[in-house]
Order: C-alpha cells, then structure tokens, then sequence
C-alpha cells in the first residue's frame, strides 16, 4: 500500500510543474518595459494615426506614468483624450479633458483642449444620419450643444488669436441657430397638437433669448397662427405686423409651414 502511494507522487509532481508551467506561459509580457518615453510616444502615434485607437490608448496611458510630470506626459494626455473621442467613447474623452483641464490651468495647449471639448460635445454626425431621421440638431437633446458652446465661448474669448478660434466661432453660430430652432420646434408641436397657449409661449422664448436667428421667422409666424386659432386678433394682427416689418418676404407668410424634407442645418 506504502509503495503504491509513493509511485503516485511523482504523478502529482509532474502535474502541478505542468500546470505552473502553463500558468507562466500565459502571463502578458509587456514589451514596452525597455522603451524610452520618446519611443512610447511614437508608437502610440503610430498607432492613432492607422485608426487602432485602444492600442494608442494603452501606449498614452502608459507614458503618462513613464513621464509623469512633463510636457510629453501632457501631450498624452490631449492626444488619448482624441483617441477616446474618435474610437466613440465620449463620455470617457470628455472626463480626461476635464482632468487636464483641473490639472494644467497654464499649460500652452490649453485652447487645444477646449477646442477638442467643444468639438466632443458637437453634433457632428447629424449630416451622416438625418437623411435616414429626418432628425436634425434642434430635435435632440440640447445639454451636449449647450456645453459644446460653453466650450467654443471659453476658447475664444481667452485665446481669440489661437488657430482654432475662427472654427469655434463659426460653431458657436450654429449651435445658437440650433437651440433657437429648438425652441421654435417645440412650439411648432405644440401648435400641431392645438395647445396654442403653450405654442405662443415657447416662440416667445426663442424672440427673448435670441436675436439674428434665422428661426425667429417661423417663430412669429407661429405666434400669428396660434393668436388666429385663439381669436386673438388684435394680438395677431401685431405679431403680422412684426414679422412684415422684418421679414417682409417671408415664405411663411406665402407658402405656410416648410415642409419637413427641407432641413436648414449645415453639414461640417
């Protein structure tokens, strides 16, 4: 008996070498342990520039511990933050900008990462999909449009010379035709639906919250038609007097509503 349980041993031996042995084999070796910070960077640019994005995401992460406290480190960080932007993962691109933002106040690349927040928070998909929709900016929800012009007002304003003002600017005046758009939509349904009372009050908040829009056409034109449902005339025939006077060949006024199938956004 003694002897037949010793011949096991060895059996159980060899088994639990076999299985360290394997063990081993599967640990992951990370080949960037000999690498400078320069040659780390250079890798993760390699890498974002072909489109493999969770890979350049790695090789940021690990150079911001590599060269922690330096400009490089900095710059891996905008660049992994562009990196989660473009591989779809906003939510995350935007929590590493905020970080940068906390943590290097004076750093040189600062109008780059306001920028890239502002383009973040952009709607800039809606030319690829609202063929499909019928969907434009001003139909969605307008917190990420609010803080994308937050963004763009912050960069310009600070950095008005930095190369890219003029781009933010021009965003800023689309993002303002949206939310008035917005609001001028909704008072579009609420008239469809004969809540006119509450069609008059949104279009008036889109004429006291904006000015030089081109959505304040249809929004006069709006309050006309609900005062007119109402039997509001002396009101109506004041609001027709106000879109004549500044709209004065308005297409509403002639032709009634825009069909949906004529969006006025622009595609970037």
């Amino acid at each position: 008996m003694l002897r037949s349980r010793l011949s096991v041993f060895p059996k159980l031996l060899m088994g639990s070498l076999a299985l360290a042995l394997s063990a081993c084999s599967t640990v992951t070796v990370d080949k960037t342990v000999d690498w400078s910070p320069n040659k780390i960077y250079s890798e993760a640019k390699d890498e974002l520039n072909s489109g493999a994005y969770d890979k350049a995401i790695a090789l940021y992460e690990k150079l911001e511990g590599r060269a922690a406290g330096t400009p490089l480190a900095q710059q891996a960080e905008l660049e992994k933050a562009y990196a989660q932007y473009k591989s779809g993962d906003k939510a995350q691109s935007l929590a590493t900008l905020d970080r940068f933002l906390k943590l290097h106040p004076a750093s040189p690349a600062l109008d780059y990462a306001l920028y890239l927040k502002g383009t973040v928070n952009f709607n800039e998909d809606l030319g690829l999909f609202s063929f499909l929709t019928r969907q434009d900016l001003s139909e969605r929800d307008q917190k990420a449009a609010k803080e994308s012009f937050e963004a763009f007002k912050e960069l310009s304003t600070r950095f008005p010379d930095s190369r890219y003002s003029p781009d933010a600017r021009q965003r800023m005046v689309y993002i303002v035709n949206s939310l008035a758009q917005y609001e001028v939509h909704v008072a579009r349904y609420y008239y469809s639906r004969g809540a006119y009372v509450a069609a008059i009050n949104r279009s008036q908040a889109a004429l006291n919250d904006y000015s030089n829009v081109p959505a304040l056409e249809e929004a006069l034109y709006i309050m006309v038609k609900s005062y007119e449902a109402l039997g509001m005339t002396q009101l109506r025939d004041d609001t027709q007097r106000v879109l004549a006077q500044n709209y004065p060949q308005s297409e509403y006024v002639n032709h009634g509503f825009k069909a949906k199938d004529s969006p006025w956004w622009k595609i970037w």
